[in-house]
């Protein structure tokens, strides 16, 4: 079924729906119990005011979503594999005609002229500008605006009404009662997710400075990571052969951007099958490759992402850089989704400006034209190493993003994204309190997302164990340097059936030690991540010089590299891409086919977080890739 909201301490809204009598010509379609914490009613809304009344059409079968994914992502499913073409995707879950012309009719008899009515251009939205007089007239409601002790000022309504026969065909109406707008959490940061490339903002990699010595490589992994470990740890020892066939996807956000004379650096030293090639740029809403600002803050994330993951599949296969945002703007998941599937752009009302940008940008320095909408094709792995706190965004707008890496799923797209690097506390440690904010001293453990969105895979982070040697049985534990590896459970997902008996095996035999106060501990809640790789004392070279570098950053796009090369291995035998991995990899079917590492926890908020121990944990997922056991048993599957 679809990902749903869980209702935990006071981080989610507090929503019912009631319906009338039968009888009644009406319906009270919502209806809000309070308001909201934070929130006070200030007045009355100006009835002359224009309201721009958005109408959610019921999505059909959205709420199977989950179930069609799971349907073809299980090795022992008959449909493993059969992927859905973005038609068949958009035919499956498009409002249905009958919605449409019934929502039409009714506002058009409810003396809304015809050309004030806009659709979407999927249809699965309506929109009409009206005045509040008109739209409290229009479902039997009352608009007062709200005022957050912020001094932010919010347009809301107690409840609303539909007609008998027009409420099956809406799934929600904005504005209403819905308390979905976005607060400024945290002192000096602005809360858009269009910041996500911004220094500072979201996981971002660490640096301990500049390399002063000759690596060596393989007889010093336990104190710098280069490609030769990452292969001997994991046994990737593998020549693609099916590179036309095959794709990999990395996603960076400007001003965020890798420097091509770092690239040949590293090529000289560590890649030489890569000197003079660089990634397929696809430009998204102006991104490019800026130059203007240099330095870790700006270079060091592409640069790693790049460095590593074009080395790892080799110089024979094209990796594409996906550059999302212009300098002025800059861009956010939203942007960058709208861009490799044209129907997200208007999926449940479409983006949010007050946390995704907006394009054209005609400010002095902005990209003019036309924003990126299904211009793109998705890669069959993308890596993603930034995300934000799962509190930092509303509810709606974390569902309405996952639901997009759902239907990508159903086309045979694997999403890979860094869990984090704070532990079980959010981006720069910060945690949560019990009115839903985020500070320093916070108590409450603090997930990320996307990560803890359940069509998606979050990667972990590992290390080398002190005076450990690649050949070693064990020879890694949980990131405990620099970083630690961000997990736990979600307050907004529930959790998916594929991780049901991995997540409860763990409580049920190494149950944390935390009030229930402190964390999500319901035992329904999404856990993650799901795998993890190895984060920490990657050589990295990043403006000229070698730097040691740190992260879940570098963890994905580790794995994304070693599932695109499984991809090639299946795409050369003429059978199709692994898609949404989760149902796979957690499957009984594939049981022990990670490296299961039982060392080392996630510490934050004031704990030491949890602990990684045999099977799944909320530090290190499943374990890190054992590519020979992997690349075999996905070569048996259809």
């Amino acid at each position: 079924m679809r990902a749903s909201l869980i209702t935990l301490v006071t981080l989610s809204l507090a929503l019912l729906s009631v319906a009338e009598p039968l009888l009644s010509p009406i319906n009270v379609h919502e209806k809000r119990n309070s308001i909201p914490r934070g929130w006070s009613l200030t007045r009355r809304h100006d009835t002359a005011s224009v309201l721009p009344l958005r109408f959610a059409l019921k999505q059909r079968n959205i709420e199977d979503i989950g179930t069609y994914l799971y349907d073809i992502s299980h090795p022992k499913s008959p449909n493993y594999g059969q992927h859905w073409t973005a038609g068949e995707i958009s035919r499956k879950f498009a409002p249905s005609d009958e919605s449409l012309s019934a929502v039409q009719d009714w506002l058009i008899e409810n003396g809304m002229e015809r050309e004030r009515i806009k659709v979407s251009p999927t249809k699965g939205w309506i929109q009409v500008d009206a005045t509040v007089e008109e739209a409290e007239r229009l479902m039997n409601t009352e608009y007062n605006v709200y005022t957050h002790q912020t001094g932010q000022e919010h347009v809301a309504c107690e409840a609303y009404h539909l007609p008998e026969h027009i409420s099956p065909h809406v799934d929600f109406v904005l504005p209403s009662v819905h308390f979905d707008a976005k607060l400024t959490r945290r002192s000096g940061d602005d809360g858009r997710a269009s910041n996500i490339g911004q220094p500072g903002v979201g996981i971002k990699p660490k640096t301990t400075g500049a390399v002063t010595e000759t690596v060596s490589e393989i007889e010093q992994c336990n104190e710098y990571i280069t490609p030769v470990c990452l292969r001997a740890l994991y046994g990737l020892e593998y020549e693609p052969v099916a590179t036309e066939k095959n794709s990999y996807g990395i996603v960076e956000y400007t001003p965020e951007a890798y420097l091509k004379s770092d690239l040949e650096m590293f090529a000289m030293n560590y890649s030489q099958d890569l000197l003079g090639k660089e990634p397929y740029q696809i430009s998204i809403d102006g991104g490019y490759q800026q130059m203007e600002y240099q330095g870790f803050d700006y270079n060091g994330e592409p640069d790693l992402d790049l460095q590593y993951g074009m080395t790892l599949v080799t110089g024979k296969q094209q990796v594409t850089l996906y550059q999302a945002g212009d300098m002025v703007e800059g861009a956010s998941f939203n942007n960058f989704l709208d861009a490799i599937d044209g129907t997200y752009c208007t999926f449940e009302g479409g983006d949010d400006y007050t946390q995704d940008s907006k394009y054209p940008d005609y400010s002095p320095g902005g990209y003019a034209g036309p924003e990126d909408c299904g211009t793109v094709k998705p890669a069959y792995v993308i890596s993603t190493s930034y995300g934000y706190d799962e509190a930092d965004l509303t509810p709606f707008y974390a569902e309405r993003q996952c639901a997009e890496y759902a239907k990508l799923g159903l086309m045979g797209v694997t999403i890979l994204y860094s869990s984090g690097d704070d532990g079980v506390a959010g981006n720069d440690d910060y945690c949560l309190n019990p009115n839903g904010t985020q500070t320093a001293d916070g108590t409450m453990f603090d997930p990320s997302f996307p990560g803890t969105c359940p069509y998606v895979t979050s990667v972990g982070a590992t290390m080398m164990k002190p005076n450990a040697s690649v050949y070693d049985a064990q020879p890694e534990m949980a990131c405990m340097e620099v970083i630690y590896s961000g997990g736990g459970f979600s307050n907004y997902f529930a959790m998916p059936e594929y991780q049901k008996e991995a997540v409860d095996y763990y409580l049920q035999t190494y149950p944390p030690d935390y009030p229930a106060t402190m964390w999500n501990s319901t035992g329904m809640s999404r856990a993650f991540p799901d795998i993890a790789a190895n984060g920490a004392n990657y050589v990295v070279a990043v403006d000229g010089e070698f730097e040691l570098v740190y992260g879940t950053s570098c963890s994905s796009p580790v794995s994304g590299a070693i599932f695109t090369m499984i991809n090639d291995a299946r795409l050369a035998v003429g059978k199709g891409p692994i898609g949404f991995i989760n149902p796979t990899i957690y499957s009984a079917e594939f049981a022990g086919l990670f490296n299961d590492i039982t060392e080392g926890t996630n510490p934050g908020c004031g704990t030491d977080g949890f602990n990684a121990t045999i099977g799944w944990d909320p530090v290190t997922g499943l374990g890190t890739p054992n590519f020979p056991k992997l690349l075999a048993k996905w070569l048996t599957l259809p």
